[in-house]
């Protein structure tokens, strides 16, 4: 496992770390793992040298970080950057934003609102801090909070201990020069994978320019890059994969038809179809990190090796470009 710098805050990192968004169940992905499975999973992630687990409270109504801390109690908390967030809440007005079965989530980043959910995530993780605390979402209007106000809370917490470092999740450009005018931030996450390469025009050249960590979240496209997925499969209505632009009936075939192409490739670099998509975005610079979705041990133990793939530039290249031409 290749390890690197979190931003400029001196904690070392391994290049991959685990999502728990899938892991935390509910509605948004059809119920998710048997709580075992998801605390297995997790402990097998640390063990296979991923030390960074994130997580927040808007995964399914704070059940992901209570999963989070059962299995923290199975590995040692020191080896461990433990990443959660703020921003979502459901039990206390905001602005209204996503439902999630019968239950409505809304986007907030008064301080004190932020205050309360460091509080209610150190609860339900079972620990006494966190490493790496993020704003989940921006704050809109009407319950609207200018950066400067959310970051001088956050710079209150990290002077009492309660956090190591503090990072930003969907943000623009203009928001992370807001960030870096009031604090030093040490990681932001982007969607990337090699079918969505945005980022790569305006947020990893500036991640570079700051010494930011850029953490890529969906890698794998919610497990379409994975090469299970039949021609046939639909997600169901209310999915979290059902309104997606690469799940949608044509798109999916044509990404299926690419991933078969890569075969070849898998056998090159004694790997699985997963671990060669992880591997790509973890070959595109050196300030870029990636969470991987993992739901069973399984999928740790196939995934994982992907950090110490190396992928030769004309592989890199031929990826990019068949996933480029699906654009077309």
């Amino acid at each position: 496992m290749r390890y690197m710098e979190l931003g400029s805050s001196g904690i070392q990192i391994s290049k991959m770390g685990l999502g728990t968004w899938a892991i935390g169940g509910g509605p948004a992905w059809s119920g998710g793992p048997d709580e075992q499975m998801a605390i297995d999973t997790i402990v097998s992630a640390v063990e296979a040298g991923i030390n960074m687990i994130d997580t927040a409270p808007g995964y399914n109504f704070g059940n992901s970080e209570r999963i989070v801390g059962e299995a923290l109690k199975r590995v040692d908390r020191s080896q461990v950057i433990l990443v959660t967030k703020c921003g979502v809440v459901w039990n206390r007005e905001g602005t209204v934003w996503n439902k999630v079965g019968n239950r409505q989530l809304y986007r907030l980043l008064t301080p004190e609102s932020v205050r309360l959910e460091v509080e209610e995530s150190l609860e339900r993780l079972g620990i006494d801090y966190i490493d790496l605390y993020m704003t989940h979402w921006p704050s809109v209007e009407p319950f609207y909070t200018p950066i400067s106000e959310t970051v001088a809370e956050l710079e209150r917490l990290k002077e009492e201990g309660k956090i190591r470092a503090i990072g930003a999740a969907n943000v623009s450009i203009s928001q992370i020069r807001e960030y870096l005018d009031c604090c030093e931030l040490d990681l932001v996450q982007g969607k990337y994978s090699v079918l969505d390469r945005a980022v790569e025009e305006e947020l990893i050249p500036l991640c570079s320019e700051h010494k930011i960590t850029m953490q890529a979240y969906s890698p794998l496209e919610q497990g379409l890059l994975t090469g299970t997925i039949s021609k046939g499969y639909r997600p169901e209505p209310g999915n979290a994969r059902s309104n997606k632009k690469w799940w949608q009936p044509g798109n999916m075939e044509r990404v299926i038809d690419m991933i078969d192409a890569w075969k070849p490739l898998t056998e090159k670099y004694e790997c699985s179809i997963p671990a060669l998509c992880l591997a790509w975005i973890m070959n595109q610079g050196d300030v870029v990190n990636l969470l991987s979705g993992a739901t069973s041990p399984k999928e740790i133990e196939m995934n994982a090796p992907a950090a110490d793939i190396v992928l030769s530039a004309e592989d890199n290249k031929l990826m990019r470009d068949m996933a480029e031409a699906l654009d077309n």
